[in-house]
């Protein structure tokens, strides 16, 4: 997959429509300092902007595998431009998600709007929730995420909390102080 294709082609798409974006998923993580191989590029966008972005990457000939209020995802017949998966965010989650977005470099040279970590934090704890065989991947992501100097961990701890995931949020934390113990 051409990532850089990719991005170029969607930030683009996205500044010239004036559409809010922010990269989620391991790309975001790699803005974090954490580096985990993927296959995809995710982004977290405005709900109310889903159909011209459907429609735009349908026109770069991408077929939409899956589309709902919250989530679409998109895979392209050239293994060069993969698979781009969406989130689709309204209200009061998307304005705090965009207002705290961060600009920071990926792939060398590519400025992208990335969540705050604990945004990151929200998106796996519900991916947990929803695919519980995503657990142990997701418990990695989120046990580097909650070592950031930057992180509001009472933040993050309230979406384990909203989602019924407390038991979760302590393993991590357990396993976060057996670290900094030894």
């Amino acid at each position: 997959m051409n990532f850089k294709k990719i991005f170029q082609l969607l930030i683009d798409f996205f500044e010239r429509e004036g559409i809010d974006y922010a990269l989620i998923g391991a790309f975001a993580l790699q803005a974090y300092g954490y580096m985990r191989a993927t296959q995809d590029v995710n982004f977290i966008v405005r709900q109310e902007d889903q159909k011209g972005i459907i429609e735009n990457l349908e026109s770069f000939g991408f077929e939409t595998l899956y589309s709902s209020p919250g989530y679409s995802n998109h895979v392209h017949s050239l293994p060069s431009f993969g698979r781009i998966d969406f989130v689709y965010v309204k209200g009061k989650t998307a304005e705090e998600i965009f207002m705290q977005t961060r600009k920071t470099l990926i792939l060398g040279d590519i400025a992208i709007p990335v969540v705050r970590p604990e945004h990151l934090v929200a998106l796996k704890v519900f991916a947990m929730k929803n695919d519980p065989k995503r657990a142990l991947r997701e418990m990695a992501d989120i046990e580097h995420l909650l070592g950031l100097a930057e992180i509001e961990t009472e933040t993050a701890k309230k979406y384990f909390e909203k989602y019924g995931q407390m038991e979760k949020f302590y393993d991590i934390i357990g396993k976060k102080g057996e670290k900094q113990g030894s």
